[in-house]
């Protein structure tokens, strides 16, 4: 069941705050619940999900040709834009699904600077289509960017396929509770290919223990700039 508590947070205002790097993230002020790190948005989803994720599966399996990723929070786009621009750069084909039940509405997304941010203003119409485009179809982004949207709770989630990564990018566990046990963890492994990579932010012992529960070999790792640690759990 989803949380109750992030069921009402989802429903409340949301705001757009300025993080340190001066990117945009999203704050609930009645929950205090933040999408991003303050300490700078892009920073954290570049060093969390592109660098030790999408970036370190690429360098294990070079020269890979094609790589699949699935993001649990979709949240404000940021890291399917950054994947996005890691595909373009790569070369590499990349199919990526992500699933988000509460999605941020269309005015709000409108005023996030990442395009700006990234120096990349011209993806700015590419960035409104991975918010803006059908759910529960595949859209060719870009000759190097296949994208699906699933309006889904992870409960009720039936993956089409094996991926090679994992973005755990929900709330954190006192905010959603649901997500980081070991049953969703097992559900994710069975759902991986041989040497399958997740990252997240979170490295609390409890979700520690419940990813090497459901059969991940887990690493601490050096987290984003003022997070001593995060998490990157392989398929054994």
């Amino acid at each position: 069941m989803e949380d109750i508590n992030l069921m009402l947070a989802l429903r409340m205002k949301r705001e757009i705050i300025v993080t340190t790097d001066g990117s945009h993230s999203i704050v609930i002020p009645e929950m205090g619940v933040t999408y991003h790190s303050s300490h700078g948005a892009i920073q954290e989803s570049m060093h969390v999900f592109i660098e030790s994720g999408l970036r370190y599966w690429l360098q294990k399996h070079s020269p890979a040709l094609s790589v699949s990723i699935l993001e649990l929070g979709f949240g404000t786009g940021l890291n399917a834009l950054l994947s996005l621009v890691e595909a373009e750069k790569t070369q590499v084909q990349v199919y990526y699904e992500t699933i988000e039940p509460y999605p941020l509405d269309l005015p709000t997304v409108a005023l996030l600077n990442y395009c700006e941010q990234l120096g990349r203003p011209d993806l700015n119409e590419t960035f409104t289509q991975l918010h803006n485009c059908a759910w529960e179809e595949t859209i060719p982004v870009s000759p190097h960017f296949n994208f699906k949207k699933r309006k889904i709770d992870f409960a009720n989630y039936v993956p089409a396929q094996l991926f090679n990564i994992v973005f755990f990018d929900a709330f954190a566990p006192d905010i959603q509770p649901a997500l980081w046990t070991a049953a969703v963890f097992k559900k994710l492994y069975a759902g991986m290919h041989a040497e399958g990579v997740l990252t997240t932010y979170c490295s609390k012992s409890i979700v520690r223990k419940a990813m090497v529960e459901a059969g991940w070999k887990v690493e601490k790792i050096p987290g984003p700039p003022h997070k001593r640690e995060m998490v990157r759990a392989g398929k054994q």
